[in-house]
């Protein structure tokens, strides 16, 4: 099969299409014919060489596909061979075949081609995880969301807005900011030209938002305290700012905040597939409703995977890049 190798680390130029034997099932998994595969910032960092697959995870990158089930053990799952599928996958996005676990295994929406099918399972699954069940945003409760033009910003502001929550989203452009309050964000922050937790305590009547999603980490965490309300969450999911930060202890005890995190590639089957049950039941109608809609910048051939990865660094996307693979 074709497929994407990283050469040795470094930048976008490394990615090589290479020939590569096809990935067999093992049990609990099936293979996919893949349509289309989704580029997400941990691609980059692996490419890089700052971000290794599990151990016993194929060095292809890619961690999202939707495909077409060929073969492989679907016992008790409701999938049959022929069935169109996305999935969450550990590794090999980037090819012609891959595998992936079946409780992983999503069917494509009503309605959604391959493409924006592939577009969902990895920021869909972190976004739940993170905003709903680590950091629990309840209802009636406010939202945050740093990088709101990112696959995961343009993610969890539909997903939150959809499930009749305020949001609000730092961008990096005025013209970013107004493409996050398209997508349902009450406000769309300039970071460059605001002070985003002014901004934010302005808007909530000093009192401050619920749920904070962070990618950024490093000098925003003190901000980040200072614009949360009592009892309030900070979800980190990346580090795009830098691995340390102040934290205000006092503030955190006087007020009950909580300081979470999580990355969800070395999760087991097991935790993944309890995130993907939750999806179809509560996020799949929504979606087939039309009251979320994949956001896709670009798509580029799985020869030009190179082309993707400059364009994901440029950060002059809003919304996903995704490589159509067949």
């Amino acid at each position: 099969m074709r497929a994407i190798e990283i050469q040795k680390p470094g930048g976008p130029e490394v990615l090589r299409l290479c020939e590569r034997p096809l990935p067999v099932a093992k049990e609990g998994e099936v293979r996919i014919r893949v349509h289309a595969a989704g580029i997400n910032r941990p691609d980059v960092f692996q490419r890089m060489g700052s971000y290794a697959p599990p151990p016993g995870t194929t060095d292809i990158p890619g961690l999202e596909v939707a495909g077409e089930i060929i073969d492989g053990d679907m016992a008790a799952s409701g999938f049959k061979i022929g069935d169109m599928v996305c999935a969450l996958v550990q590794g090999g996005g980037y090819a012609e075949y891959v595998t992936a676990p079946v409780e992983q295994v999503l069917p494509v929406p009503h309605g959604l081609s391959p493409l924006e099918a592939a577009s969902l399972p990895e920021t869909f699954f972190t976004v739940w995880s993170n905003v709903f069940d680590r950091a629990g945003l309840g209802k009636g409760e406010t939202l945050l969301v740093q990088g709101g033009t990112s696959g995961i910003g343009v993610t969890a502001i539909q997903l939150a807005r959809a499930l009749g929550h305020r949001v609000f989203a730092t961008a990096g452009s005025d013209e970013k900011a107004r493409a996050c309050e398209a997508l349902g964000a009450a406000r769309g922050i300039n970071y460059r030209t605001e002070d985003f937790a002014a901004v934010v305590r302005e808007l909530t009547g000093d009192t401050g938002v619920d749920v904070i999603l962070d990618m950024v980490g490093g000098d925003y965490l003190p901000r980040e305290i200072n614009c949360l309300a009592d009892d309030g969450r900070i979800a980190i999911i990346a580090l795009l700012g830098g691995a340390k930060g102040t934290l205000d202890m006092g503030q955190v005890l006087r007020r009950r905040l909580t300081v979470t995190g999580s990355t969800l590639r070395p999760r087991s089957v097991a935790f993944k597939g309890a995130i993907a049950r939750r999806l179809r039941e509560k996020v799949w109608p929504l979606i087939e409703a039309g009251d979320i809609k994949p956001v896709i910048y670009e798509s580029f051939p799985l020869e030009q995977a190179a082309k993707a990865h400059e364009l994901m660094e440029s950060s002059h996307h809003v919304g996903k890049i995704m490589l159509q693979v067949l």
